[in-house]
This record gives structure tokens, sequence and C-alpha cells, in this order.
């Protein structure tokens, strides 16, 4: 996330790595005065520091022409938007991850073998014993309508 954010505004793998470290270090010095409460996720604040040093470095280096070029760019970086579709992304994780943990066997196996292992159905077939490559076809399509069932009651 903090290399895309260096990438998009002006800055190279270098810097973002830099970055990522000056970051950690905020990070360590923050946890070791015993005074740091995190209120959101790690990767939250972190992208949050690394967008602060960021900007900070910009304005320092120069490497926009203006002081204006720079808060502008403040505001090009959607941080409270981009946290929060991360924040759901994550959240959605969980809710699929919990879904898949209530799918059961066999459709959780088949939906692994297909999506995760990269099998052809004709493999699915004959790990499954489906008489055929369709079958199994047929079989994670099912698993697939009882899995986005179970996503949607989650979601609720």
């Amino acid at each position: 996330m903090v290399q895309a954010l260096i990438l998009s505004n002006s800055g190279y793998p270098d810097d973002a790595r830099d970055i990522f470290q000056e970051a950690m270090i905020v990070l360590y010095q923050k946890v070791k005065s015993g005074s740091f409460e995190l209120n959101c996720q790690l990767k939250t604040y972190l992208y949050s520091v690394s967008r602060r040093l960021w900007l900070k470095r910009l304005s320092q280096t120069q490497k926009t022409s203006t002081r204006s070029e720079v808060e502008d760019l403040q505001e090009t970086v959607p941080v409270e938007d981009e946290l929060e579709r991360h924040a759901q992304h994550d959240l959605d994780f969980q809710v699929m991850e919990q879904s898949l943990n209530n799918l059961g066997e066999p459709c959780r196996s088949l939906l692994k073998a297909y999506y995760l292992e990269m099998k052809s159905m004709v493999e699915i077939a004959g790990d499954f014993g489906y008489t055929n490559a369709d079958n199994a076809k047929n079989q994670k399509y099912k698993c697939l309508m009882r899995l986005k069932k179970i996503f949607s009651q989650y979601k609720k």
C-alpha cells in the first residue's frame, strides 16, 4: 500500500522502502514511549504515518515546484477513502473466511482445488470421484452458490 502511494505520487521504489522503514521507526518509538494506543488496524496506522512522511519529504526536497502543489497532492491522495476501502476489503476477507469454514466438505475442498490449486475440472473429477468434468463443474457451481448464500448471510 505504501509503495503504491509513493509510486503514484512522484516517488520511486527506493523511496517507498525508505518511507516504510521510517514509519516502522516511528511506530517503534511510539510503542517504546509507553503512551501509544492503537485505535485502528496496524496497517492503517502505518499507511497514515507513511503518507505524512512522504508529503513532508516532498515538501522538503521540493520534488514539486511549489508548496501549493504539495497541498494539492494532499487532497488528491484520499487517505480516508483509501483506508475505508482497505478496512472494508479486510472485513470482506474475514467474512469470506468464516463463510468458507461454514461451507463444509466436499465444497470447501472442491473450491480450494479449483481456485487456489488451479486444478482443471478433469483433475477435480478424478480426485473427487465425479463421473466426468461436467459433473464436477456442476458441483462447483452449486458449491459457489451455497458459498454466496452463506457469505450474504454474514454480510448482513
